[in-house]
């Protein structure tokens, strides 16, 4: 079998989407060929039944010059593949289906968001199916929907009993934007700071395109707290330098509202970190008997706030004990192979 995968960005450096770099390799052991076409192409390594064909947005090309491009590819490479997975993207899906539906070239959409709207329907009902992997995705009640596991590579991901945990260490990790609400948790450790408590917050990541302004506001809200050395903004790191971060930092905070399961939280899980979120679709995740310490309510800074202290007192061996299970739950249900095996299952089943 021979795939075509569409995607944004296939860089192994990027920040955010360096994960689909591993995706490409592992997919690349089960199938022929692949033929990727992504909207922007960086730093690649991979074998050499994988063909990349970028868009162009590595070269500041214009919106209409995409389009041509992807119509152009998609015929070119027309006989290179039988079936198409498009990830994210429904754009991808409402230009191509109907050309893939008259090929007869089952298609796959990988859709995780909570929103959607005429033109997302019209794309779920061009695609032979669709992958999710919150239950709060737009698409999870539809019958050809199936939900997945999210993919964390834990041979990446993992424990370095090498690093040590920084005590009372807090880690904001991600892309600086409003909708990851981080203004939500720079008001919680200002209220942990009034109480007098220890703790250092790192915020490692970059604001998204056109978010300049929410990241100046979040760094006018935290310069009190940087200036006491309780906040440090890092900047981005590659996707596959985060596993150092997670080590050190004994919390990962995600404030990121419930909808799509947010992989970072499952990589600090995998690497031993105490995940505190508000995501409702983690009650599902997480042990019942851990909501009480690692589910704040969303938007609530004084409720992360208690988390977090909570979290700091918490007894030694406690928190050794919900590092371990936590590991174990990613490794168990959200492993990479997993889900390449799974989303092969589903490709040749159609």
């Amino acid at each position: 079998m021979k795939l075509l995968i569409i995607t944004q960005v296939v860089d192994i450096d990027d920040s955010v989407l360096g994960f689909m770099h591993n995706w490409l390799e592992e997919l690349a052991k089960r199938y022929k060929k692949l033929t990727v076409i992504c909207l922007k192409k960086g730093k690649v390594n991979l074998p050499d039944n994988v063909k990349i064909l970028s868009l162009g947005k590595e070269k500041s090309q214009s919106r209409i010059k995409y389009i041509l491009n992807f119509y152009k590819y998609i015929w070119q490479t027309r006989k290179e593949y039988n079936k198409v997975l498009v990830h994210m993207n429904k754009e991808y899906v409402l230009l191509g289906g109907l050309f893939w539906r008259l090929g007869n070239k089952k298609t796959h959409l990988w859709y995780n968001h909570v929103k959607g709207n005429f033109l997302s329907t019209i794309a779920g009902l061009l695609s032979n199916r669709i992958f999710f992997t919150s239950p709060f995705s737009y698409f999870s009640k539809w019958k050809k929907a199936r939900q997945m596991p999210v993919g964390i590579n834990t041979e990446i991901f993992k424990k370095n009993d090498n690093i040590q945990k920084n005590n009372n260490s807090i880690l904001c990790l991600g892309r600086i934007s409003p909708i990851k609400n981080v203004d939500v948790l720079i008001k919680a450790v200002e209220l942990l700071d009034e109480t007098g408590a220890e703790f250092k917050l790192s915020i490692v990541g970059e604001p998204g395109e056109n978010d300049d302004i929410y990241f100046q506001k979040i760094k006018e809200m935290s310069s009190e707290l940087e200036k006491k050395g309780k906040i440090e903004f890092l900047g981005k790191v590659e996707n596959y330098k985060t596993p150092e971060r997670y080590n050190r930092s004994e919390i990962y905070v995600n404030m990121t509202n419930s909808g799509s399961l947010d992989k970072t939280t499952l990589e600090a899980m995998a690497c031993g970190s105490l995940a505190l979120v508000c995501n409702k679709s983690f009650e599902n995740i997480f042990p019942e008997d851990w909501h009480e310490y690692l589910i704040f309510e969303e938007n609530n800074e004084q409720d992360l706030a208690d988390k977090i202290t909570q979290l700091i007192k918490l007894a030694k061996e406690k928190k050794a004990s919900i590092m371990r299970k936590s590991r174990e739950i990613v490794s168990k249900r959200h492993n990479l192979d997993k889900l390449i095996k799974e989303i092969d299952n589903s490709l040749r089943e159609l």
